[in-house]
Parts: C-alpha cells; structure tokens; sequence
C-alpha cells in the first residue's frame, strides 16, 4: 500500500494567480485516540447539553474542559451498549449488525451464561471470538484493522491499555497482531484485575489472573494508580516515536473508569469529604485521575512542539454504569438520560466526545450532529491523508469531517443502527435483546422478547420517558420499515422464540395495530 501522509498544498503564489507553482511538504499530523472505558455521558464538568447539570458540578475534569475549549464538543456521539461491540466497530469501520461481535467477549469459543439460560430467547450464535486479522478464524470477524492500514502508510502505531478487541487465547487479543507496533497492557480482558500498584494491578494473585494487567513490572509494589503507570507508559512510547521521526497513532484506551470502582487516593478524599456516597467518591476519583492523563498527554505535545501538529480524539466505547456496582438508584446515573450501560436508551449509548486539530477545528464549537463509532474508522483514515484503501470488510462508517469543518453532513437524516440479539444480565429500561434505528430527532425501538415498539421524539424527550408508539403509527412504520430493510441488508442475526421456535420477527413484519 501507497504511503498517502505527504499532503502537497498549493505555494501562496499560485493561490494569488501566479502562473509557478511548488509543493510544500506538510508532515502528517500524529493522531490519538483517548477512549475512556464506561464513561456516561454526564461524567464530566463539560456539559454536553444545553445547560449545566448536577452531575456536571460534582465531577472535576479540567482538562477535558480545557480540550472542548481548544476543539469542538460533540452532543450525539453514539457508540454501541456494551464494550467489545463498539471497539470492533472502531478497529473495523463496520456496523455491530454487520461485524456480528455483539456482546463483550470473554474466553474462547465461550457463550455468556444469562445467553445459555435465559428463558425465553435462544441466541444466535454471535461472534464471541472478536476480530481476527486472518481469514477462518472461527466465531470471528475477519477484518482489515485500522492501525494495519496506518502502519502501512508509516505511522508509528501504540495502543495503551485496554484492548477486549479479542477473545482470551485468540489471535485477536493481542493487539500486536492487529497493526499496532507497540502494545502496553492490552489483552483479552475486559477489566483489570486492580488498579492498583501495591496488588501489582492483578498479577500474581490467582483468583485475579485472567484479568491482571501485563507488561507494568516497573510500577509494581508502588502506589501508583493504573490510569497514571499506562499514561507513563503511553509517553515513553511516544518519545520513541518522536526520536524515531515517525508520526504516530497513539490509542489510548483507559481501563478507568470500569469496575472495579476503586478509590485513586489523589483525589478521593476531596469527594469522600462532600458526604455523596463513599462508591461514588471513588468512581469521581477515578474520573479525575482520568482527566489528569488527559492534561498530562496534552501537556507532554505542548513540551515537545508536537500539539499544534497532533489530533486528539476523545470519546467513550458506552454509557456510563447505572444498572449495578454503582452507590445510589440505579438507572438515575446518567440523568437526563434514560439507563446506562447496557441499554439502549440513550444514557446507554450517547458519549462525550470531543476533537482536537489545531487549525482545521474550531477552538470552544458544538457540533449537534449526530454519529456513531464506526465513522471513526474511515475518518481517522482521512485525516491521516490515506486514500484508494482496499479492506477485506464493508465499511459501514461514513467520514465526519464535514463536521469537523463545521457542516452537515451529506446524507440528510442518515439513520444510525444498534443491533443488540444477546443478553448483558442485569434488567432495567432499554436493557435486553433489540435493535434500534435513530433517523433524524426520532427513535425506535424494537424489543425481541415481546416484539414491541417504543418510539421517542430526541428533540422533545431527550430522557425517553414519553412513549408516542400510539399517536405516531406513521412514523412507527416508517422507522420499523428502514430498521427491517437494514437488518436484511445486513443479513442480521436474530434470536429464537423458544416457546415456539420461531426467528424472532423483522420489525415491520412485528407491527399489528400500526
């Protein structure tokens, strides 16, 4: 594959008509991508609505604020309920109905047990192996990787943290085999055994094994939290690139803020002494150790002369944890949105996310259009300057750098798709197996266990609590018609009515009053 990163622009003589002309040569920006693991939309001091909130005074992320002031806020970003979905869709560009991952994986060839014992559906059998760079590989989604294709074009690729693009003991764990130069703790688990120095982050205690963090050996037996030891890590990687002179993608994917909920002792006592409860003084703690990684990769590109030559991508991979594990009433977390991980109302899916690319963004913008994880994929492409790229799979993401540049998209009213025939365990609003379409302000929802509707106007009822199936029965067929056509398209998979045996329904073929 070409190398596509010398951007050729135009000398200023030939933009005031002179008849010469010369190529500049620009130097490919470095990219980062800062993924927080279960971050919910109201995690933070940045508002990403239109007025602040009381979960946006209780949490203290200044440099997140400083980022949003430097880029530009995103209110719609979405990604997918649960982790390993949305991080495949990242590394792939592909739609969940399409890739199949659909649930968090976990050991090979393993099926979830509230999947093998539920009582009503029987699930398809998912891609629970993850994304596998080589064709045959069973229970998996062979794929084209991005860091491969940015590898290819002479990025210097680092991932830092939590990977879960894989199964454990597949080739897909180790994200090595997925293009990135450099890994630094990424495996196939979905959460570290601790976060803490003094447990050596999980190794060596046997219960804590499958989920210990590796290749941190230098930190252990310190007290130095886990968001700190990989942000160190991610800046010696950097440095390598730098001295190397090679432009770099760094992703740095936060095992923070994913249970489990563990105090980072920089910060907790400031939260314990407000008197909210001690489960959710930890988790702020945590956050704010997150947002200290953040100011301190920033700070490191302002060191080193590299920030005004550096993209930074931030976002989260699903809603922020409400259902369980958290202090206080479930499903209240991510107010006003309705649930939280795991759901598919919008406290389950709806990110923070905000872009930084000095000289292209606008410094402190909004952007109100909506998104989806896998626009990440051919975007990031874009902005590294890489064309004509060839992939094994079907890109379902479409670039949004219109948005960037402070457009709208091109495709009016573009649906956006979430596709969920699986079981994450705890119940609660949204949570179970669905799919769902977004089309312009509207929703729908389509809930397999009982074959039922909910529709909801965003612009109106941004927290979903006004069901408008029975007033609305056009737009209740227009949207299930779009979602069936789709689904199809995608030739998804659906669960098993185990009473009957039957598939469970397409959405238009489920609607009987409407």
């Amino acid at each position: 594959m070409k190398n596509y990163n010398i951007i050729y622009l135009l000398s200023l003589g030939i933009l005031l008509g002179a008849c010469d002309t010369k190529k500049i040569e620009v130097a490919p920006p470095n990219i980062i991508v800062f993924l927080v693991d279960d971050m919910g939309w109201q995690d933070t001091s940045v508002p990403f609505w239109d007025k602040e909130t009381p979960f946006n005074r209780r949490y203290q992320t200044p440099n997140m604020e400083r980022l949003a002031s430097e880029g530009m806020k995103f209110t719609q970003a979405y990604a997918t309920p649960v982790c390993t979905p949305t991080r495949v869709s990242l590394m792939t560009g592909m739609n969940a109905a399409r890739h199949r991952v659909t649930n968090w994986t976990s050991a090979r060839d393993k099926i979830h047990g509230m999947e093998k014992n539920h009582p009503a559906l029987q699930f398809p059998i998912w891609n629970m192996n993850g994304l596998s760079p080589v064709i045959g590989d069973s229970h998996a989604v062979y794929a084209t990787p991005l860091p491969e294709l940015l590898k290819q074009a002479g990025y210097y690729t680092i991932h830092v943290g939590k990977a879960h693009f894989g199964a454990r003991g597949t080739i897909g764990e180790n994200p090595i085999n997925l293009g990135f130069k450099v890994n630094i703790g990424g495996t196939g688990a979905g959460q570290p055994g601790s976060y803490l120095g003094t447990e050596n982050y999980g190794n060596g205690i046997t219960k804590l094994k499958p989920w210990a963090v590796p290749d941190l050996n230098e930190y252990f037996g310190k007290d130095i939290f886990l968001t700190e030891a990989l942000t160190l890590e991610a800046i010696k990687a950097m440095d390598t690139a730098v001295t190397n002179k090679k432009p770099f993608f760094l992703y740095m994917a936060h095992y923070a803020v994913h249970t489990p909920i563990m105090g980072d002792d920089q910060f907790l006592q400031k939260y314990l002494d407000t008197g909210i409860d001690s489960t959710e003084a930890k988790y702020a703690s945590m956050i704010e150790g997150m947002d200290q990684s953040l100011g301190n990769i920033m700070d490191y590109l302002t060191k080193k002369n590299l920030d005004k030559n550096t993209i930074i991508l931030f976002m989260s991979d699903n809603g922020g944890l409400s259902a369980v594990a958290r202090g206080g009433e479930k499903h209240t977390h991510n107010k006003p949105l309705a649930s939280g991980k795991g759901s598919v109302r919008e406290g389950g899916i709806r990110e923070p996310m905000i872009v930084k690319w000095p000289g292209i963004v606008k410094s402190n913008s909004v952007s109100d259009g909506y998104l989806i994880i896998e626009d990440f994929y051919p975007t990031i492409l874009e902005m590294a300057g890489i064309t004509n790229v060839e992939t094994v799979q079907k890109i379902d993401g479409i670039s949004f750098m219109p948005l960037l540049n402070g457009e709208k998209m091109k495709e009016k009213d573009r649906p956006l798709f979430w596709h969920y025939p699986n079981e994450w365990g705890p119940s609660g609003p949204g949570i179970g197996a669905s799919s769902v379409v977004r089309k312009g302000d509207w929703k729908l929802i389509y809930y397999h266990i009982d074959e039922r509707t909910e529709l909801f106007d965003l612009k109106e009822d941004i927290g979903e609590q006004h069901d408008l199936v029975a007033s609305n029965p056009e737009k209740v067929r227009e949207l299930a018609t779009v979602l069936s056509d789709y689904l199809q398209t995608v030739n998804a998979q659906m669960p098993i009515h185990k009473n009957t045996g039957l598939k469970v329904s397409l959405p238009i073929n489920a609607l009987k009053q409407y």
